[in-house]
């Protein structure tokens, strides 16, 4: 991505704001480790913070020990409503809400200024991981690619590959950066690479790294050769194979193979010998 760190904050942060998610968010069920808030309307008494614990199950005064894990926050009101029914509460008004999320995690790695585990709170969408872990550094291609561990994406696959465009994110870039993450998601935002062009070119320069790129499609991008580029044009490969010769004429006619380029690679367009 050639856009700069504050571009591609500010693609984000506009996601965030007005992107509206494809579906509904995916009902978030608790797990061990998570923090709940119970509340018992006029009960101060048997309201309370609890913890769920390895077991599954939380503690609350007259209900007792409750299994929890697995169930959503409603479901478990109405769990524990009917076992706080006495004398004195007769029609019991429980609420329940996530205070914290420590059961279920997502995985960021690659360019971002934070990588590692997040927690996966109730509608966690791509861009709130991505921001979770500081935004995307200088060095982001643009591409994130996340992979499903458990369940597939609308199409049936286990992977999702989103591209960022930089400043101004188009819808569909919106709605990608807007979907819902599910536990055990993987999400990976890749290194853009680069190539470099001089010489006889009209737009010499550093250039990035697309996918199969060839040695044409890169002389292409940079607008052709001068009047004065010569046809061999020498690749210097970054990767230790050393440099070649390669003749664009024998390239452009089938007579000879357009190489692939690779990160790094150097391209030097000489002048033609007069």
């Amino acid at each position: 991505m050639t856009t700069a760190l504050a571009s591609i904050l500010l693609a984000l942060a506009q996601a965030t704001a007005g992107a509206v998610a494809p579906g509904p968010p995916p009902e978030y069920r608790v797990g061990p480790g998570d923090v709940l808030e119970v509340v018992v309307a006029g009960r101060p008494d048997l309201s309370r913070l609890p913890t769920v614990q390895p077991t599954g199950a939380i503690f609350l005064p007259r209900a007792g020990e409750v299994v929890v894990a697995g169930a959503t926050a409603d479901e478990i009101a109405a769990r524990v409503a009917p076992l706080l029914v006495a004398e004195d509460l007769e029609a019991p008004e429980v609420s329940v809400r996530l205070k914290e999320y420590q059961s279920q995690f997502v995985w960021v790695y690659g360019e971002v200024l934070h990588p590692g585990r997040k927690p996966l709170r109730e509608g966690t969408r791509l861009v709130d991981a991505l921001l979770d872990a500081g935004g995307l550094t200088a060095q982001a291609s643009g591409e994130v690619v996340v992979e499903r561990q458990k369940g597939t994406f609308a199409d049936g696959g286990h992977s999702l590959v989103v591209h960022l465009g930089g400043r101004d994110p188009s819808p569909q870039e919106l709605e990608d950066l807007s979907r819902y993450l599910l536990s055990g998601d993987t999400v990976l935002v890749s290194t853009q690479h680069w190539v470099t062009l001089s010489g006889e070119v009209s737009r010499p320069g550093r250039y990035p790294l697309e996918d199969g790129m060839t040695l044409t499609r890169l002389i292409e991008s940079a607008g052709g050769l001068t009047p004065f580029g010569n046809d061999r044009i020498a690749v210097d490969h970054a990767d230790g194979r050393g440099e070649i010769e390669v003749d664009l004429r024998a390239v452009r006619s089938g007579k000879a193979v357009d190489p692939v380029l690779s990160p790094g690679d150097h391209v030097v367009v000489k002048a033609k010998l007069l």
